[in-house]
């Protein structure tokens, strides 16, 4: 049995901090068995402040996809997302649009969840994006 100063031993659930965020409470499983994910973000909440109506039940829909988009490994986003804008660059014709639409997609997804978050430059920046991704699937479907 271990004692009081034993560094395996850990203190009782009460003790611990848990995270604040809902999502981010796991059961309780013995080292061996836990998962070698990577931890959620710190923070309070997904949740823009004070936000009601549509961009609540928005942000609300939006926690689990990128709760499980977090989890993926760090790589296999960008790249999935590098593969299909070249692919959308590359071919001239409408299997180059059908690529860039998954691209568009998800950009403006993010970019409507960081919308508060952002000042001028990088909502800007975002507009920019989002026109550029527009401008090249239309070109791609013929129809610019």
């Amino acid at each position: 049995m271990g004692s009081e100063t034993d560094p395996k031993r850990r203190p009782p659930a009460e003790n611990r901090s848990l995270p604040a965020h809902p999502l981010a409470r796991r059961p309780e499983q013995p080292e061996a068995q836990r998962p070698t994910r990577r931890p959620l973000p710190a923070g309070e909440s997904f949740f823009t402040p004070g936000a009601t109506g549509v961009r609540r039940a928005f942000e609300v829909k939006s926690a689990a996809p990128l709760v499980f988009l977090f989890q993926l490994p760090r790589w296999v986003l960008p790249v999935v997302m590098v593969v299909l804008l070249l692919v959308g660059l590359v071919v001239p014709d409408w299997r180059g649009a059908l690529a860039v639409l998954p691209v568009l997609a998800f950009v403006v997804w993010l970019a409507y969840l960081s919308w508060p978050s952002l000042r001028a430059g990088g909502r800007l920046l975002r507009v920019a994006l989002v026109t550029f991704l527009v401008l090249l699937a239309a070109t791609r479907f013929g129809l610019i």
